[in-house]
Order: C-alpha cells, then sequence, then structure tokens
C-alpha cells in the first residue's frame, strides 16, 4: 500500500508498524542534556539550571516589588499597582497578577481598592534587598564606575552576586 496524501490535509499516511517491517529503522535515542558543574562539585543538567534561573527571577521580581513598595511608603506616598506599573515600566494588569502572587507568599498587603502595604516578610526582604543594593552600588563606585553607570548595574547584580561575594565587596570597603 502506498502513501498517498489526503485532500483535506497535507499530512501523509504512514504504514502501519506491521507493514513496515523489519527494515524500519528505530527513533534516534534522545540525548541527555550535558550535566554542568554546579556550586559544591554537584552537576545541573540544563533544565536544572533553568528551574533555578526562573526561580532567581520570580525572586528577583519579589525584591524589587517590596524595595518599591517600601521606597513609596518611606516617601509618605501611598503605594499603589499603578504607581509601581508606572515605575517599572510595566502594565497595570501585569503589575496586579504580581502583587497577588506576593500577597499569597506572605509578603504584600494588598486588599480592593486600598494601597498596598508589607508584611514583616516583606519588610525584611526590602530592607535586605535594599542593603544588598547599596552595598553593591558603593562598591561599584569605589572601582571608579561613573554614578549613572554604578546605579544601573548594581540593580542588577545585587539579585546575582552570592553572599560570599557580597562580604568580600564589604571587606574591600573597609565596612
Amino acid at each position: 500500500m502506498a502513501a498517498r496524501k489526503s485532500k483535506s490535509s497535507p499530512r501523509v499516511k504512514q504504514k502501519p508498524a506491521s507493514v513496515a517491517g523489519p527494515a524500519a529503522a528505530p527513533a534516534p535515542a534522545r540525548k541527555a542534556a550535558p550535566a554542568t558543574p554546579a556550586p559544591g562539585g554537584r552537576s545541573q543538567t540544563s533544565a536544572e539550571q533553568h528551574r533555578v534561573r526562573r526561580q532567581q527571577h520570580e525572586t528577583e521580581a519579589a525584591q524589587d516589588y517590596c524595595e518599591a513598595i517600601a521606597e513609596l511608603l518611606d516617601a509618605g506616598v501611598e503605594a499603589r499597582v499603578g504607581r509601581i506599573a508606572e515605575r517599572f515600566g510595566l502594565s497595570h494588569v501585569t503589575v496586579s497578577r504580581v502583587v497577588r502572587r506576593l500577597a499569597s507568599e506572605g509578603f504584600v498587603v494588598a486588599r480592593p481598592h486600598a494601597p498596598l502595604g508589607l508584611t514583616a516578610r516583606g519588610k525584611a526582604l526590602a530592607s535586605e534587598a535594599r542593603r544588598r543594593h547599596e552595598l553593591v552600588l558603593e562598591f561599584l563606585l569605589a572601582l571608579g564606575v561613573d554614578e549613572r553607570s554604578a546605579k544601573v548595574d548594581s540593580e542588577g547584580i545585587e539579585h546575582h552576586v552570592s553572599a560570599a561575594t557580597l562580604r568580600a565587596m564589604s571587606r574591600f570597603l573597609g565596612r
């Protein structure tokens, strides 16, 4: 029986396995993702690396949002979804979704038609994020990085630098 094209579909019908016979080649085995050394000598597959990276980005968002809410509250300004959306250049819907997630995780107090607040856990996260940010910024400035670049770079670096590196930066600065 020859393969034939269907008029309604561009797909080609394949022969049943029993007709294909012993000459049919087995499907090629899928290669496992190469393992990469991880901290502590373990190895991580690509999938694990991406899972860790996604988790880091969620933590990064939590830090940024809690820090932004804390800064607004410290300035005596109501922390509203619209203000945060404007600050981050995001849509109101995107910020609302993140705020809802942070509320469910116990970082943010969010009630309909009310300003946002921080729980004790959210305040601690904001304080830690601010401390990391200030340390990285001071370190970059001490290296001679111009202020504008240091401010932009410290915003990204603060989320991805290890505790050991932060301690080294602190020692370098004589703190």
